[in-house]
Formats: C-alpha cells, structure tokens, sequence
C-alpha cells in the first residue's frame, strides 16, 4: 500500500472544519473552568484497518494550539491497538480538536480499508489488474476520498469532469447518426493526448466501439466480461477492459480473472467508518 501520503487539505479548509463544530468557543470546557490545565490525548486503532487522514488529524491538533505527533502515515496496514497519533496541550485545544481529527481518521480510514480489500480481491485474480475509485464522493469531500483510495492501493478513475474523456450512452444521445470511427477520430484530434474511454452497456455496443482506447463494461456479469473479452480479441480489438457497476471485495477477484484489467469501484464511498479509540490523560501543569 502507498505511504507517506502528505496532507490534502489546506489550512484555511481545516480552519473551516474546526469552525463547523466550534463556532463560538467549546462551551463545556469553558463553563467548567478548565480550559488552561494541559493533558493529553491519544488515538489507537480498534480494529484493523487502513490508515488514512492522520496527517490531517495532526494538522488539526497545531491548529488549535497543541503539539502533535503522528506514528504512523496513511496507507499503513494498522492492527489493533497501534497509536496513530497523541496531542498535548491545553484542554482547550484538545478538547477543540478531538472529534474533528477522530471522525476526520475514521472516515477516511473507511474508505481506504474498503479500497485496500478490493485492490486485495483484485489481485488475486490478476496480479496487474487496477482498482479505481469513481467520483461519487460526499460532495465537498474529494480531496480526501481520493487520499483514502490511494491510501488502500487504488487509483482515482477521474477526478473530474475536466480531465478525462469519457463517453457515456447520455452522450451519444445528442451525435446523432455519426459513426463511431468519425467520432473516435474528432476525439483525437482534438485531444491527442488522451485517451478515449466509451462506456458500453451491451456485447454489442462493445463490438461497435471496438476501436476506442479503454472500452468500460457497465454492469456486465464476470462471465459476460469474459465473453466480451473473448469477442474483441477475436475482432483484433486492442482497448483495455474496465469493469463499473456493482464492483466490490467479494467480486473484484471473478472480475479480474474474466480479463478486466480496470475495475471502477463506488463501494469505497459507502464504506462504515473503521473505529478509533481515543485516550485522555492528565499533568499537574496549567498553560
């Protein structure tokens, strides 16, 4: 799995994050007069899972004022009971930061364990074979969805509409009766440096637009990808294969072995947040 990772997120946006959840100041701690006595506060792993967003969480934690460590980096395989990362500072800051920087890990850490079990099944079924994430992400919440499935081993399909060339039937739509070879051709033409992904819902859609660059299978069954596989390569088609729709850990492998080298996955987005523990203690000094 990749490590060392850096931070995604900005300062001003971390700002923002803190902002959300103390608007105007932490009222529990300052009612209770105990803002200035200093501690600290440790993050542990529950059950295993794939680290991501501690270099945020760390981040969090300097913001509010508190020094902070991380032990391990994102795209770490965590067994239970590895100390992610500990703060110490006031109680103000570390009461500031705390569910913040524990919801911020244990989001992302769902992600990045669910990506991490499908790249996984993947590639017990072909060693070369891809998992990557799709753009379904929470909206506001890229930057870090993308973190975590890099984190887990995967790569992202598109980040945005901006990048990539992606033709779906909703797009056909509107071209009409043009052929596919003149369409594929315009395309080139005027993107020569990308390449041309169709999705197609049908072996005979795939037949059709045999000559394009990465040709993805929406909803196929792994044995309908290999009867495609089969009936390209017999039409001499060169496209790369990619699998979308349904895509996940109990199925990536049946997937890969049926010849798609490209498994486009949502799952990781839906995936329960991994469980972080969290520790307080005390010192006798105040700040």
């Amino acid at each position: 799995m990749m490590s060392n990772l850096p931070p995604v997120l900005s300062d001003q946006q971390l700002h923002a994050l803190l902002a959300e959840d103390v608007p105007f100041g932490d009222l529990t701690t300052e009612s209770l007069a105990i803002s200035a006595k200093t501690g600290s506060i440790r993050f542990f792993v529950r059950d295993p899972m794939t680290v991501c967003g501690v270099e945020e969480a760390v981040r969090l934690f300097q913001l509010c004022g508190a020094e902070a460590e991380a032990h391990v980096t994102s795209g770490v395989e965590a067994a239970p009971e590895t100390l992610l990362l500990e703060a110490h500072g006031s109680a103000s800051a570390l009461h500031q930061g705390w569910k913040t920087a524990q919801t911020l890990m244990e989001w992302c850490g769902g992600i990045a364990s669910s990506a991490a079990a499908i790249v996984a099944s993947a590639r017990r079924g072909d060693p070369d074979a891809m998992v990557a994430g799709t753009r379904k992400n929470v909206p506001g919440n890229r930057r870090l969805a993308v973190k975590a499935f890099k984190a887990g081993g995967a790569v992202m399909h598109r980040n945005g509409l901006s990048e990539t060339l992606l033709i779906f039937a909703e797009h056909r739509q509107f071209l009409g009766d043009e052929p596919p070879a003149e369409t594929l051709a315009r395309l080139r033409r005027q993107c020569p440096e990308k390449r041309v992904v169709v999705e197609v819902g049908s072996l005979e859609e795939a037949l059709r637009w045999a000559d394009t660059d990465v040709l993805q299978l929406e909803k196929f069954s792994p044995e309908q990808v290999a009867e495609t596989v089969a009936a390209l390569a017999e039409r001499g088609s060169r496209a790369v294969i990619g699998a979308a729709g349904g895509i996940n850990a109990k199925n990536a492998e049946a997937y890969a072995c049926a010849g798609a080298r490209l498994l486009v996955t949502t799952a990781p987005h839906l995936a329960p947040p991994r469980d972080v523990q969290v520790r307080f203690s005390t010192t006798a000094t105040e700040v």
